[in-house]
C-alpha cells in the first residue's frame, strides 16, 4: 500500500540550520589573489606617486616660464603634498564606511581627470591650485591602501606585500620623473604633465581591473566621536607617535633633495639638460629593491637594526653629494634613496602591526605626518637652497636623519626601562 503519508520526505539535514560559509583565507604569496592585488597596488602607487610629484623635476622649466623662485615654483610640490597630508585622516573614515576598494577608484579617477587639466594651468597660482585639489583627491589612495593589506593580507605577509605598494610608488616617482624631464626638453612642460596623465589613465584601469574585491572588510558607521576618540588613542600610544616623527623625518629628507636637485643639477658646474636630469630618477630602481627588502631587513636585524642601517645609509649619501662631481652625486642619491625608502616601508609596515584597532587611522595618521614631511621638506630644502646651496639643503637633510636617530634611541631606552619595571616590582615584594 502507498504510505499514508503524502507531503514530501524530510531529512534532518533538511531540518537543521544551514552551516556558516568558511572565512575565506587571507592573501600570501601561493594563495590566489595574492598576484592580483599585488600588481593592482602596485599600479596604484606608480599612478599616485607619478601625478603627485609630476611638477618635481620641472621646477626649472617652471621657473623660467614664469619667472618664479625655486622656493615659489616648490610649491607646486608643497600644495598637492601638503592637501594630502591634510585629507588622508578624513578620507579614511570615508573608508571604513563605503569600502577601501571604492575609495581608492574613487580617487584615483578624479586625480587622474585633474592631471589631464593641470597642463592647461594659465598661470602660477592656477597650477598650485589644481595641483592642491589633486593632492587632496590622491589622499583616498595613503588612506585606504595600508588598511586594505592589513585586513586582507596574511600578518607575516605583510611586510612583503607592504614593500610591494612602496616599490610602486618608487617606480611611479621614477618614471613620472623621467617622462617628464624628456618630454619637456623636446615639447615643453604642459605636454610633460600631460604625458604623465595619460599614464596615470592607464594605470587606473589596471588597477580597477586587477584589484580583488575585499573580503575581510565589514563596513562601520560614520561616527564623529567615536573617530576622535580612535586617533586620540593612537597620539596617546608612545610607539606611534615615534613611528610618525620617523616618518615625517625621512620624508623631509627625500622631499629636500629632490625637490632641489634639479636646480642642482642644471646649474653650474654640471650644466644638464632637462631629459638628462630627468634620467637621473632612475636611481628611484634603488628604492624599489630597498623596500621589497624590508621584511627580510627586520628579519635579520630586528625593526630598530633596520632603522639604524636606513639612518647611516641616507646620512651618507648626503654627505657624499656635497661633492662636485657628478658620480659622487649620483652615488650620494642612491644612498639616500636606499636609506629611505627601507627606513619607509619598516616604519609604515610596524605602524600597521603595532595598530590593533583603528588600522585605517593610524596608517592615515602615519601618511598625513608622512606627507607633512614631504611638504615641509619640498619648501624648507628650497628655501635652505636659495640662502645656502647645495650645503644649505644638505645641513636641512643631516638635522632631519638626526631626528630620526634621537626617536630610535629614545624608543630602545624606553623599551629597556619597560622590560626592568617587571624585575624591580618583583624585587621590591620580595624585600
Amino acid at each position: 500500500m502507498p504510505s499514508a503519508s503524502t507531503g514530501a520526505p524530510t531529512t534532518v539535514g533538511a531540518l537543521s540550520s544551514p552551516s556558516p560559509e568558511p572565512t575565506p583565507p587571507r592573501l600570501a604569496p601561493g594563495v590566489p589573489g595574492y598576484r592580483r592585488m599585488s600588481l593592482a597596488l602596485f599600479a596604484a602607487g606608480v599612478a599616485a606617486f607619478a601625478l603627485l610629484y609630476s611638477t618635481q623635476a620641472l621646477l626649472p622649466a617652471v621657473s623660467g616660464e614664469f619667472g618664479v623662485t625655486a622656493s615659489a615654483a616648490s610649491w607646486t610640490v608643497s600644495a598637492a603634498t601638503g592637501a594630502l597630508a591634510l585629507c588622508v585622516l578624513p578620507l579614511s573614515a570615508l573608508s571604513e564606511r563605503f569600502g577601501r576598494v571604492r575609495l581608492m577608484t574613487v580617487s584615483l579617477v578624479v586625480a587622474t581627470a585633474l592631471g589631464l587639466l593641470v597642463p592647461f594651468a594659465p598661470g602660477p597660482e592656477w597650477l598650485v591650485a589644481l595641483r592642491a585639489v589633486q593632492g587632496a583627491a590622491l589622499a583616498g589612495i595613503p588612506a585606504s591602501a595600508m588598511a586594505y593589506l592589513a585586513e586582507e593580507v596574511r600578518p607575516k605577509a605583510l611586510i612583503a606585500a607592504i614593500g610591494l605598494f612602496v616599490a610602486g610608488n618608487s617606480i611611479g616617482g621614477m618614471s613620472g620623473r623621467i617622462v617628464t624631464g624628456w618630454v619637456a626638453q623636446l615639447w615643453g612642460w604642459r605636454a610633460a604633465l600631460a604625458a604623465v596623465g595619460l599614464m596615470a589613465v592607464v594605470c587606473t584601469v589596471a588597477f580597477r581591473l586587477l584589484l580583488p574585491k575585499a573580503r575581510h572588510f565589514t563596513p562601520g558607521p560614520l561616527n564623529a566621536g567615536a573617530l576622535a576618540r580612535t586617533v586620540r588613542g593612537h597620539l596617546s600610544d608612545p610607539l606611534l607617535m615615534r613611528l610618525y616623527g620617523i616618518g615625517a623625518l625621512f620624508m623631509t629628507v627625500f622631499g629636500a633633495v629632490y625637490t632641489v636637485i634639479g636646480y642642482r643639477l642644471a646649474g653650474d658646474p654640471f650644466g644638464l639638460p632637462q631629459g638628462v636630469v630627468g634620467s637621473v630618477f632612475l636611481v628611484y630602481l634603488v628604492g624599489t629593491v630597498s623596500s621589497a627588502a624590508a621584511g627580510r631587513l627586520v628579519g635579520r636585524l630586528g625593526r630598530r637594526g633596520a632603522l639604524y642601517l636606513a639612518v647611516g645609509t641616507t646620512a651618507a649619501g648626503l654627505l657624499l653629494s656635497l661633492a662636485d662631481s657628478l658620480t659622487a652625486v649620483l652615488s650620494g642619491l642612491v644612498l639616500i634613496t636606499a636609506g629611505f625608502f627601507a627606513g619607509h616601508a619598516v616604519a609604515s609596515s610596524s605602524v600597521s602591526r603595532t595598530a590593533t584597532t583603528g588600522r585605517a587611522q593610524a596608517s592615515a595618521l602615519y601618511q598625513s605626518a608622512y606627507y607633512l614631511g614631504s611638504s615641509a621638506g619640498g619648501t624648507l630644502g628650497a628655501v635652505a637652497f636659495h640662502s645656502g646651496g647645495w650645503a644649505g639643503t644638505v645641513l636641512l637633510g643631516l638635522l632631519a636623519v638626526l631626528g630620526v636617530v634621537s626617536i630610535t634611541l629614545y624608543g630602545s631606552y624606553a623599551a629597556r626601562v619597560r622590560e626592568r619595571r617587571p624585575l624591580l616590582s618583583a624585587a621590591a615584594v620580595r624585600h
